[in-house]
């Protein structure tokens, strides 16, 4: 921790909240805020000594493209190549899953059956799933809206094969909503990890151990539970935090 007085001068923590996924962080009200990357952010900066400073997001997009800017220190973002090519990532901290809603009576019954020609599905734009899909989907067309949670209503309002989105959040939508449903395998499985500003390189290791520290401890999981987010798992321990990028 010895880089800590050279690198964050100020004492201060720049740290980057999407609230666009609300399994990681959840807005309460124009002052109070909560969620597994929030307890995180807090948590880290309690170990190191420092300040958080909190700026807030509508959609993972923002965060990535606010790197290009050197806007904030950590962020809390799904673990992809692309993304690696810019930003520093640890090892997860939590898994969530990829998931399509679909119409009740759509004849869809895997996350295979949505990649045909013809069909189309709507995703946030530069959200994990959308840089998956974009790599992956060999026929379906990809609908892109500005924000995660307005992928449902592109996909409701534009009559879309399906919407792309974290099963949590759809389930309660559909449940909400029974003339839709959630397709029941995943499409693929996102890596929540903690983000950070490549300048704070020097810093992976701690970084890293404070991860693995906030999983061991029980933490994660409480928090998560305490958020009403119990279908979204902890991630294993001791998991490489060297994500190379593509």
């Amino acid at each position: 921790m010895s880089n800590i007085e050279t690198l964050l001068p100020n004492k201060t923590l720049r740290v980057a909240i999407n609230f666009g996924n609300a399994v990681l962080a959840q807005k309460l009200s124009d002052t109070e805020f909560e969620g597994v990357s929030v307890s995180l952010a807090r948590y880290i900066c309690e170990q190191l000594g420092v300040t958080p400073e909190f700026n807030f997001y509508q959609s993972a997009g923002s965060v990535v493209e606010d790197a290009e800017h050197n806007a904030w220190d950590i962020a809390f973002l799904a673990r992809d190549k692309q993304r690696a090519v810019h930003i520093g990532f640890t090892s997860p901290y939590v898994v969530i899953e990829g998931a399509y809603l679909v119409l009740t009576d759509s004849p869809y019954r895997v996350s295979a059956d949505i990649d045909q020609a013809g069909l189309s599905l709507s995703v946030g734009e530069n959200a994990a799933y959308d840089l998956y899909l974009t790599r992956t989907l060999q026929h379906a067309d990809i609908v892109r809206a500005p924000t995660t949670p307005l992928a449902v209503d592109y996909f409701i309002e534009q009559n879309l094969t399906a919407g792309a989105g974290v099963r949590a959040p759809l389930l309660r939508f559909a449940k909400a909503n029974p003339q839709y449903r959630v397709l029941d395998d995943s499409f693929m499985s996102i890596e929540q990890a903690l983000a950070f500003n490549r300048r704070l390189e020097p810093l992976r290791d701690t970084l890293q151990e404070l991860v693995e520290a906030f999983k061991e401890n029980g933490m994660a999981r409480a928090v998560l539970d305490q958020t009403e987010q119990h279908d979204a798992a902890v991630a294993e321990l001791n998991q490489t935090s060297h994500y190379e990028a593509i």
